[in-house]
């Protein structure tokens, strides 16, 4: 059974950073995508951030220049750095990893930018 636990998440004034870790455990081969999405109240599940297994990575418009994804193989985790957060990045982040053809969520992990 594969399971995906996050962490890193909080509560944290504007303009401040929070790193975001998720691993994976269980039984997952031939992981390829890792991505970040988040659900803000009332509103749908985005994605945030994605890399592949070559390390390429694209983000959402919103985060450009202020989030960055990464992965470490070995220990099955991805990890998404956020820097000068703004409130509007307020809410549940989910972390979703590929691994064949399957796909594996994190039970998610609240991030709150408020003064």
């Amino acid at each position: 059974q594969v399971q995906l636990v996050e962490s890193g998440g909080g509560l944290v004034q504007p303009g401040g950073s929070l790193r975001l870790s998720c691993a994976a455990s269980g039984s997952i081969f031939s992981i390829n995508t890792m991505a970040w999405y988040r659900q803000a109240p009332g509103k749908e599940r985005e994605l945030v951030a994605i890399i592949s297994s070559v390390d390429y990575t694209n983000y959402a418009d919103s985060v450009k220049g202020r989030f960055t994804i990464s992965r470490d193989n070995a220990k099955k985790t991805v990890y998404l750095q956020m820097n000068s957060l703004k409130p509007e990045d307020t809410a549940v982040y989910y972390c979703r990893i590929q691994g064949g053809s399957d796909y594996y969520w994190g039970q998610g992990t609240q991030v709150t930018v408020s003064s």
